[in-house]
């Protein structure tokens, strides 16, 4: 349930109050140090709920730019802290994520390449990071005139970790009570100087699930004395599939992907084991209802019928990610007046998923896509592989962007 009714706002309302404030020029003069920034915590990437340098980085950063009420420890390793406007108005919110993603960078020929073997910041959290310090700077120098209050978010383990809900289950929207909550997140299919965004429902719920396949364990030239789970495993991932092209709408988008496999000992013996890891997403809960019961039906009819059994382990790591189209709404004319309106670019709802959709859940929310593309600089490599990386060129924007944002919202 939302927390606060400001969604009977009018129309004329939303596109009033332009923001006149010196934003760009704060924004451009800072691109040295936001770049300085994101490179260090780039080659300081650190996993879910272990990021302790980030953390602390952040907190002297937030310190020593003068917020109020800074909070450490949140969900093990989340920081906030408080910018109290001098005008009484609302409390609003501003997201960054921080964990870094168990891939290897040390093939790629970068000058800031991760220090921490194993990992790297392979989704844009780095950036993420430091383009909210540096809206937090921006909007210190003008809190004189700000009529409200923002709060600064800055959140472990959205890689799966589900760190949104332990924040909000540790009182994060609360004293003060947040009203609405504002993320981005950098997107390398879109150019940068553009944004992508969509009201509504804008990015998939997600599931990890780890299903387990159990056999009986033979030699391998005596199969009929075992229960392959080999076999019955290569059929489940075939049949699960089908759930998609064959048991749910075509018109009812939902993604199903097997994306780990693995079982056996030896070339010469039938496994007794073998364990799928994958994920599922939907935009609809209904939808992801009935393909989570297809699941359990398709496996245990192929592992009787091979004689086997099966465990499914499934963890939640995000609902939906809805975009409440009143907030949205209201904060475009500030896109616009930033990028200019070919630039601000309304896409269709994407099969990723985000664990912002908690927040959502609580308050209305907007989560919006920077784009960070650049083919002649080589920046075109999908987020999630060893090879991402942006371009640094839109960082000044996205803390433009952001702080415009903020002020839109606190100037109505």
């Amino acid at each position: 349930m939302l927390r606060r009714d400001f969604l009977a706002l009018s129309g004329a309302t939303l596109a009033a109050a332009p923001v006149t404030t010196p934003v760009k020029a704060m924004a451009a003069k800072m691109t040295p140090w936001l770049i300085e920034q994101r490179r260090d915590f780039h080659r300081h990437p650190e996993l879910m709920y272990q990021e302790v340098r980030t953390a602390r980085i952040v907190a002297e950063r937030l310190r020593a730019l003068g917020l109020e009420d800074i909070r450490t420890g949140i969900a093990k390793t989340g920081v906030t802290a408080l910018i109290r406007g001098a005008k009484p108005g609302p409390v609003i919110a501003v997201r960054a994520d921080m964990d870094a993603l168990p891939i290897d960078e040390s093939a790629q020929n970068i000058p800031y390449k991760s220090l921490n073997p194993g990992v790297k910041h392979a989704c844009g959290h780095d950036a993420h990071t430091t383009m909210a310090l540096g809206v937090a700077e921006i909007l210190m120098s003008l809190r004189g005139d700000l009529a409200g209050t923002v709060k600064m978010v800055f959140q472990p383990a959205e890689e799966g970790g589900r760190g949104a809900r332990k924040m909000i289950d540790e009182g994060i929207l609360d004293n003060p009570n947040v009203e609405a909550i504002f993320g981005q997140h950098v997107w390398p299919s879109t150019n940068t100087g553009s944004i992508d965004y969509c009201p509504g429902a804008f990015m998939a719920s997600g599931d990890f699930f780890t299903i387990t396949i159990k056999g009986k364990m033979s030699h391998g030239a005596r199969p009929e004395e075992g229960i392959d789970a080999v076999y019955i495993a290569s059929q489940c991932v075939s049949a699960l599939q089908a759930i998609r092209s064959r048991r749910i709408s075509t018109t009812d988008p939902l993604v199903l992907s097997i994306g780990s496999i693995q079982g056996g000992t030896a070339a010469n013996i039938i496994a007794d084991s073998v364990v799928l890891k994958g994920t599922l997403r939907t935009l609809d809960a209904g939808v992801r209802d009935r393909a989570q019961t297809l699941i359990h039906q398709t496996l245990e009819g192929i592992t009787k019928a091979h004689g086997g059994s099966y465990e499914m382990d499934l963890q939640a790591i995000g609902t939906v990610t809805y975009n409440e189209p009143k907030l949205v709404e209201r904060t475009l004319p500030a896109f616009e007046r930033v990028l200019g309106k070919a630039n601000v670019r309304r896409i269709g709802p994407q099969m990723v998923a985000e664990d912002f959709s908690y927040y959502q859940q609580k308050i209305p929310g907007f989560f919006y896509f920077l784009g960070v593309r650049n083919e002649a600089k080589g920046f075109v490599h999908p987020v999630h592989t060893p090879q991402f990386d942006l371009d640094e060129a839109a960082m000044p924007i996205g803390v433009e962007v952001m702080t415009s944002a903020v002020l839109q919202y606190l100037s109505i």
